[in-house]
């Protein structure tokens, strides 16, 4: 079976088409600018590159371009759209209702609309993707992977902010963590690397690129994640601030006479690496550190002494750990960082090899010979999981 999946933003529709028989990637592509002057589409299918420039006012119309191309007798993967079998939606919200992944239907819809106060820059993007699929795929069924589906399991002590229960109880404030589709794909694979049972296993995931997240996972579950109600909290990330002193809020409100949207663009858009040195691309800093740069290597120490934190706080809550993985754009490239986060461990038994880390950007093993604590890079592949996981639901 071929699965086509689709994650759909408020102006873009990325996707790849997957055959399931082999897991290999037929086509990936972008369509970018929707309902935006100068639309696109940038496709990669049989070793060849596509663009089409045409207006897509909409994302039912972006889903047409995107199969006209799958489908192109040139350029693209197949010679119809019934060589798809089922579509999987990256769906960044679902809330208490999704501990796994669904197919598909009108309750399911309904429920997923419900989730959007709790994202409301995700959700109804991923709404419109759905919908378009459905209006130009009728007949195809169609599964939602949630990011937020593989932190369910963690404990009410993990996921309960110290704020009047009433919170909770109606509008469902809680650490709900995010990537968990990532978090879930690499910490199965670590568990499958590792030398201990499955069942008492103690991983913690760095999930780290422009958004990072950090998650302890204890016997192949999620039982705590850096990440909270929204994607801001935790760590420092390319654009955000991460955990901050809520009180900061109300400071700049009131000393810079700001709108709490205003207070909440800089936090999400002007904060993190790119509000302390002017760099939010990781490589950019390390060049600019490099050079001399006091502020870019005041960040670089901010962010992993950050990060290192938390490793030592799971590594707590589990009652120990048995691996740390690094993955996603920054953990699987960037050596220098990994050293660096890693550095300071050697108390919990954590150690790299230098060399091993240097070469490192596949599945590798890099932890110092001997170390108890093994440190593991792992390419993520959300994609992959999210087409396994409709296939899985869908059937071959």
């Amino acid at each position: 079976m071929n699965v086509l999946v689709i994650n759909a933003g408020s102006s873009s529709i990325k996707y790849q088409l997957i055959d399931m028989r082999g897991e290999r990637v037929l086509a990936k592509g972008l369509a970018e600018r929707v309902g935006i002057e100068g639309a696109n589409l940038k496709q990669k299918a049989g070793g060849k590159s596509f663009e089409v420039y045409k207006e897509m006012k909409n994302h039912v119309e972006a889903m047409k371009v995107v199969l006209a191309a799958l489908t192109d007798p040139e350029n693209g993967a197949i010679a119809s759209m019934d060589e798809i079998g089922a579509v999987g939606h990256r769906v960044v919200h679902g809330g208490e209702k999704f501990a796994t992944s669904v197919i598909i239907d009108e309750e399911v819809m309904a429920a997923v609309e419900e989730n959007c106060p709790l994202a409301p820059l995700h959700n109804p993007p991923n709404i419109m993707g759905i919908t378009a699929c459905q209006e130009v795929m009728p007949d195809t069924p169609m599964v939602a992977v949630f990011d937020t589906a593989f932190h369910q399991t963690m404990p009410a002590c993990a996921y309960m902010y110290a704020l009047p229960m009433d919170y909770y109880r109606r509008l469902k404030v809680r650490r709900y963590g995010f990537h968990g589709t990532s978090h879930r794909f690499v910490s199965a694979r670590a568990m499958e690397l590792l030398d201990v049972p499955k069942e008492s296993s103690r991983i913690i995931v760095c999930h780290l690129g422009n958004g990072s997240s950090i998650t302890a996972v204890k016997g192949g579950k999620s039982v705590d994640t850096s990440m909270g109600l929204t994607p801001l909290e935790g760590v420092v990330m390319g654009t955000r601030s991460g955990s901050i002193d809520p009180a900061i809020i109300e400071f700049l409100m009131k000393r810079d006479n700001l709108t709490i949207d205003q207070v909440t663009s800089v936090l999400n858009k002007k904060s993190g690496l790119v509000g302390l040195s002017g760099h939010s691309d990781m490589r950019d800093l390390m060049t600019a550190a490099e050079s001399g740069d006091e502020d870019a290597q005041l960040t670089i120490d901010v962010w992993a002494y950050g990060i290192r934190k938390y490793i030592g706080a799971y590594a707590a809550a589990m009652g120990g750990v048995d691996a740390i993985v690094f993955t996603a754009g920054i953990g699987e490239n960037n050596h220098v960082v990994r050293a660096q986060i890693i550095d300071g461990l050697g108390y919990m038994g954590a150690g790299i090899d230098p060399a091993k880390n240097e070469i490192a950007r596949t599945e590798t093993d890099i932890s110092a010979p001997g170390s108890p604590v093994r440190v593991w890079v792992i390419p993520t592949n959300e994609e992959l999981a999210i087409a396994r996981d409709t296939l899985g639901l869908i059937g071959a």
